[in-house]
This record gives C-alpha cells, structure tokens and sequence, in this order.
C-alpha cells in the first residue's frame, strides 16, 4: 500500500468529510484468488505484517489464533476460511486490523493493493448482481470500477457473529405504544436486521423495515404521503427512525439528511445504530442531524436508547 494511502487510512479528518457525501472508501485486498475483495475503511485501524501467532484450544471455526497488540489480545480470522475453505489454513504475512462492533480483530489476508473512493449509488447489493462461487454468502454488496473490475465487498459483521456467536437476548423491558404506532429500520446486514428484530419483538414493537438505504427513503416517502385527518400528522404513527450507518446505494449519513430537510418528517427521531463505534463515527453522525448513536450490538443498551424516544 503507498504512502498516500496509509496517509488517508490514518485521517480521521478525511473520513468525517464524507458524512453526507454518498460516498465511501473501500481498503482494496486479495485472499490469493483471482476475486477482489474490499473492506469499508471506516472500519479498519491499521494494516501491517503478520506477527507471531499463538495457538489456542477450542478455537472456532476460522480463528487461527490470538496475539498481542499495543498490550490487548486480539483473535487472529482468517478470512480465507469464510470464503475459500481450501485456502483456509494458508499461511498469509499480511493482516488487516478493523474495529467495529465495538471489539476488535485482526483478518489475515495475502496482500493489500489500495484504497480507493466509490459511490454509494454505485454499490449494489449483491443478490442485484450476477454471482457464483463459495464466498457468496459472505458478500454484503457489489461495486464495479470504472474499468469494469468487479469489487466484493465482504460481509464482516456475518463472519464475526459466526466465530463468536450470537449474543443472548437479555430480559427488556416492553414498550407501551397505541396498536397503530411503529418504528421504522433499514440495514443491510441480514446479521443486524435479524438481532434488530428480536430487540422490537421482545420490546412489543411493531416495524417496518428497508434493507438499503434508497429502499428506506423510497419507503418513507410513501409512508409520508398518506392523507391525515385532522390534526394528525406522520409523527403520530411513526415514533422512531432507526438507521444503519454504511448501506448499498445510499449511505444512513445521506439518508439522515433526507430525512431532517424534508418537513413531513418533524419531530420525528433518528437514530442512527451502526457497527462503526469510534467517536469520529458518532461525530459524522452527529453532523448530520442524528438525535442518537447506539454502536452494534447490543440488545440491552438499543432498547435502553428507544425507549425515551418511544414516551415522548
């Protein structure tokens, strides 16, 4: 990777500016196939060499084992082992270290080219486009390059929750809401969506739901549409508008924006529930007029942050 783009990775200041831009920055890499893969820059930390790796037992499945970093343990994924399971137990020098649901892990990778910046609108998602092989499962969106290059962009939210589990739901307490009131959520992760889920139906919440974020406002704008009688408005049905930060076609940072410029929707709470945890990701969101940021995931401390939104 050349100097410009470990400057870039390492720019807190570059990143922010992109809130609101429909833009993203994709980490380019090979797991020593002829695919490429790319990873949201946003999420990752630092790229570097591969050090010592320490074996431990009743490791799970692609896990090759721990190590030291700046004095925390972290597990060491070979990404390999999701996506090319014959090429799982290769040795890869090269290691990707990424930060997002609040934890953080290092996946061992053959090499990284560079970065490079793509429109949101230019990512699809993949079952939009022309698949085959075992890594497809794993691939959250599609983005193809000027030259026609095709860019796999993989699903690491997916491939955390199967090495460590999905976590218990833990006793929450419900919501009381009049039958014809309902939150609205868009995320593109079938992972998110699913835990999502479980959070309002254990809460007693109804919900409607998007999977991207173009999908979400074409929604919303149906939704706002309706005639209301007298002295109602949308604001009366739909309590809360929960976003994902990084969606195919249009980003929850654009989608946030949309959402505060158009009238129909005052009052109307948005918060914005992403895998991106670091306070720059809070300050972005911030930026745009979110009214609260839950990082994934964590069932408890999501309905703690609905909850006084859902009273008002």
């Amino acid at each position: 990777m050349s100097a410009t783009d470990a400057s870039l990775l390492a720019s807190v200041d570059a990143r922010t500016k992109l809130a609101g831009s429909n833009k993203m920055e994709i980490l380019l890499f090979s797991l020593g196939t002829r695919e490429t893969f790319g990873i949201n820059v946003f999420k990752v930390r630092e790229v570097s060499q591969t050090p010592a790796i320490t074996k431990t037992p009743n490791m799970p499945f692609g896990v090759q084992g721990v190590l030291s970093l700046r004095g925390n343990i972290i597990p060491v994924i070979s990404l390999a082992s999701f996506v090319d399971p014959e090429r799982g137990q290769h040795k890869f020098d090269t290691m990707i270290v990424t930060e997002f649901n609040k934890s953080t892990q290092a996946f061992l990778v053959d090499s990284v080219d560079h970065i490079i910046r793509v429109d949101w609108d230019r990512v699809r998602a993949p079952e939009n486009m022309m698949m085959s092989g075992s890594s497809s499962s794993m691939i959250t969106a599609i983005t193809e390059l000027e030259d026609g290059k095709l860019i796999s962009i993989l699903d690491v939210e997916q491939i955390l929750a199967s090495v460590i589990g999905e976590p218990r739901l833990p006793d929450i307490p419900q919501a009381q809401l009049d039958t014809d009131q309902y939150l609205f959520f868009v995320d593109d992760s079938v992972v998110a969506r699913k835990e999502i889920t479980s959070v309002l139906e254990k809460m007693g919440l109804k919900f409607q739901q998007a999977t991207n974020g173009r999908e979400a406002w074409d929604r919303l704008q149906v939704l706002a549409g309706r005639s209301w009688g007298e002295d109602e408005s949308l604001h009366d049905y739909l309590k809360i508008i929960l976003v994902d930060a990084e969606m195919p076609e249009m980003d929850g940072y654009v989608l946030t924006k949309l959402i505060k410029s158009d009238v129909r929707f005052k009052g109307i709470p948005v918060i914005m529930h992403s895998s991106l945890s670091s306070n720059a990701n809070k300050a972005m969101g911030s930026s745009v007029g979110v009214d609260a940021y839950v990082a994934k995931f964590d069932p408890t401390i999501l309905s703690e942050t609905l909850m006084p939104y859902l009273q008002r």
